[in-house]
């Protein structure tokens, strides 16, 4: 177990239980909200056994987005744009990956090497929404609000939303959500693209489709995953083949091949090795 006042981890059986747990502020990002989800994202990476990670909210919400207190900070002017010397949420200091610290927070999920699920129920609003869209998938309550709501604020998507909303919806759709803000609901993010299932209770089932990942062949999870990160990219046809000829041939003949093939022909649950 993994905790800290923000953020905690359970883990059990293969399953990362990641729960945001700021509940009486219905998990809002505060500055140490976002140390919080990095570093615990950054932990998970390494983190040997974990074969797959839910991420959730305990309380009312998945996440009600950034704190009140730093729209007031922007208002008043206390908190400045990125600057060269600046040591403020939006530092100038950039991943690999080009993320700032802020955009580090959610894209530290699409980061994982194993596949994540966002569990959400309750609302999830502007950088909350952002950060609900950097697992690979999406268990959404029917009533779950979701919103691109930085307009509301006059600000834009800036913790990777541009970057994750392209993969999953139609320019037109993306455009008409960030210029009005309006809120939608389980249902129709299913129909939009941006939840993969709609079910009475997001985190149990979860739960339920991680431990079934985490029951699979781990190598061959990871290189799945690799493989489909590969194709959202502009990759060529040939480069995408290519890996698939890679990641197969690496698979082939691995002891976790070998034992996902000889449980399968002796009828028994596999036992394969991390």
């Amino acid at each position: 177990m993994l905790m800290n006042d923000r953020v905690k981890v359970d883990i059990k059986d293969g399953v990362a239980d990641v729960r945001m747990v700021r509940t009486d502020k219905m998990n809002a990002l505060d500055d140490a909200m976002f140390s919080a989800l990095i570093e615990t994202g950054e932990a998970l990476k390494t983190t040997k056994g974990v074969r797959a990670v839910v991420l959730s909210g305990e309380g009312r919400a998945f996440c009600a987005g950034l704190d009140m207190g730093s729209f007031a900070a922007m208002a008043s002017g206390e908190r400045k744009p990125e600057t060269a010397d600046s040591g403020t949420l939006l530092t100038p200091k950039r991943t690999p990956g080009g993320s700032n610290r802020a955009q580090h927070a959610v894209m530290v999920w699409r980061e994982q090497p194993v596949p994540v699920i966002a569990a959400v129920h309750g609302v999830a609003f502007g950088g909350g929404f952002q950060l609900a869209l950097a697992p690979d998938m999406r268990f959404v309550a029917p009533d779950a609000r979701m919103a691109v709501m930085e307009i509301k604020w006059g600000l834009v998507p800036d913790m990777g939303g541009m970057v994750l909303m392209r993969h999953l919806a139609r320019g037109d759709v993306i455009r008409e959500l960030t210029y009005s803000g309006r809120i939608f609901e389980g249902e129709e993010a299913l129909r939009l693209g941006f939840a993969t299932r709609v079910c009475a209770d997001p985190r149990a089932e979860a739960l339920a489709f991680a431990a079934e990942i985490a029951g699979k062949s781990p190598t061959a999870i990871r290189g799945a995953k690799r493989l489909i990160e590969l194709a959202e990219t502009p990759a060529s046809q040939h480069d995408i083949l290519l890996a698939e000829s890679a990641e197969q041939g690496a698979l082939i003949g691995s002891a976790n091949q070998k034992e996902s093939v000889m449980a399968n022909m002796e009828k028994r649950a596999p036992a394969f090795a991390d």
